[in-house]
């Protein structure tokens, strides 16, 4: 196969989805594998490339799952749909709203807070109480009034945060207003919110 036909049909299996990724995401109580105890995730986005270090024994839970989503492309094209200038940005839904429903049930119970939400720590967001389930946030700045309310930071940004502070913030908290994104996923973000960074795709560095 001449080499300019083999490049056009790698760029035409890259495109097309990934259904055993699919079919894993969907099926989320195989994804249990425990988490090292420290890794790093690298997130390649839109806007450039940052890496998070978590620690598990900050907080074991939160840690587990963000390294399950991590490792099996859960965050990948997903959008970074609620960012608030000196405070912090939030992601962690997933762009294909079949797949994202599939994780609505799976709440973690809380872990202790250990801490601080400093600036450049990653937390679950929660809307209560043993509500963690996808959605996660950095702060942006030193968010500590946050840590009363149980928010247990698993991790950091320990490069690029130059990268996370550029995200586009000119939307605000509407892109997710009544769960729109949730329950519509990229189609809908793409439309209506197309300034949005994402993420190309996450990986755990070896």
């Amino acid at each position: 196969m001449p080499a300019v036909a083999a490049a056009q049909a790698a760029e035409q299996a890259d495109a097309k989805p990934d259904l055993n990724k699919a079919a894993r995401l969907r099926n989320p109580a195989a994804l249990n594998e425990k988490a090292p105890p420290t890794f790093k995730a690298k997130f390649d986005t839109s806007a450039g490339v940052f890496v998070i270090e978590v620690h598990r024994d900050w907080a074991p839970l939160g840690a587990d799952r963000f390294y399950n989503l991590v490792k099996n492309g859960f965050f990948d094209d997903g959008r970074f749909f609620r960012v608030i200038a000196g405070f912090m940005v939030q992601f962690g839904l997933n762009g294909n709203s079949s797949i994202q429903q599939a994780w609505l049930n799976t709440n973690l119970k809380d872990d202790p807070v250990k801490q601080s939400n400093k600036r450049g720590y990653i937390t679950f967001a929660t809307a209560g109480p043993n509500t963690r389930t996808t959605q996660v946030f950095i702060n942006f700045a030193d968010n500590s009034r946050l840590d009363s309310q149980g928010f247990a930071p698993f991790g950091q940004v320990v490069s690029g945060m130059d990268v996370v502070d550029k995200l586009y913030s000119g939307y605000g908290e509407r892109p997710n207003a009544g769960n729109a994104y949730l329950i519509k996923g990229n189609v809908y973000v793409t439309k209506d919110f197309p300034k949005l960074d994402y993420v190309k795709k996450a990986t755990i560095e070896k």
